[in-house]
């Protein structure tokens, strides 16, 4: 009687199914930890350049891939506050590990000191790896009450800036036959709603460029990847959470997909709601149906305004 007298059925079984258990935890843990290391590597060593590094997208970014080892290139429009966030950056780190920002002044909205900065971002290090185009500048109102140079402002800002620092760098990049520019863009940069004439046509600008010009440099190896999401929710304010709006995302869940995008060098990315996707799949196949229901939706909020 005994351990002995036990089916053989049972004690396989009683043998086995620990080591499956033990084997399998491992292998994910392993898994976790290859993806992890490779999301760390992936940026390691890399010239990596942020506009408008001063945003709560910019600092969230700019301190992941700081810690991540990577040769950072912070561009923004205050001196002082770029210092400031190099410093914090320096301060919270490994010196042995991570690499001091550089630091170039940088202004979409000032064209005529746009070639000094692009000359300047390619100074800093001799070439680049990956540009994140994270500037922009938003303006809500009716489009007659919006005056011709805030619609200029607007294109140089969120058009014109961007590509011309797109096409100061694609020289570099063609020649080594290698990297990636990512353009954050907002969800208006494949849907146009009221009140937003000028934004949303800056944004479908930005948009159709890179798209086009995606197809134009792959096979010099270059990659191109547009992130559209709503509206990224500012993580600084304290009431944020209790005023946050429906269908926002985080700078960190911005940043996140930011790395996975460099890693899978998927071309577009989607953050939004269903609705705001339904939106756009409705643009495209039922027109008549998405402007009607704009129209309406401008109509009900200028006869509550009237109430």
């Amino acid at each position: 009687e005994g351990f002995s007298d036990m089916d053989p059925t049972w004690t396989t079984t009683i043998l086995v199914v620990p080591c499956v258990v033990v084997l399998t935890a491992g292998f994910f843990y392993l898994y976790g930890a290859i993806i992890s290391l490779l999301s760390k590597t992936s940026v390691r060593n890399k010239v990596v350049v942020i506009t408008d590094a001063l945003s709560g997208l910019g600092k969230e970014c700019a301190g992941v891939f700081h810690r991540g080892g990577s040769r950072l290139i912070l561009c923004g429009k205050s001196w002082e506050k770029l210092e400031g966030l190099a410093d914090e950056l320096e301060n919270a780190s490994d010196p042995t590990v991570t690499f001091p920002p550089k630091l170039v002044l940088l202004d979409f909205g000032d064209m005529d000191s746009m070639a000094a900065a692009v000359a300047e971002v390619l100074d800093c290090y001799g070439c680049l790896d990956i540009l994140i185009f994270n500037s922009s500048m938003k303006v809500k109102a009716p489009a007659q009450s919006l005056s011709l140079e805030t619609d200029k402002l607007l294109m140089d800002s969120n058009y014109f800036g961007p590509i011309t620092l797109a096409k100061g760098v694609l020289p570099s990049m063609v020649s080594r036959r290698s990297g990636h520019l990512l353009l954050v863009n907002s969800i208006q940069g494949k849907i146009a709603v009221p009140f937003r004439t000028a934004y949303a046509a800056s944004k479908h600008a930005v948009q159709a460029f890179f798209d086009c010009l995606r197809a134009e440099v792959e096979e010099f190896g270059v990659s191109v990847s547009t992130i559209n999401h709503t509206f990224i929710s500012c993580s600084a304010a304290p009431a944020s959470t209790s005023l946050r709006k429906p269908g926002g995302v985080s700078p960190d869940e911005v940043t996140a997909e930011i790395i996975r995008t460099l890693n899978n060098k998927r071309k577009e990315v989607l953050i939004a709601p269903s609705l705001p996707k339904m939106a756009i799949y409705a643009r495209s196949f039922f027109p008549n149906v998405f402007f009607a229901v704009m129209a309406a939706g401008v109509k009900n909020s200028a006869a509550s305004e009237n109430m």
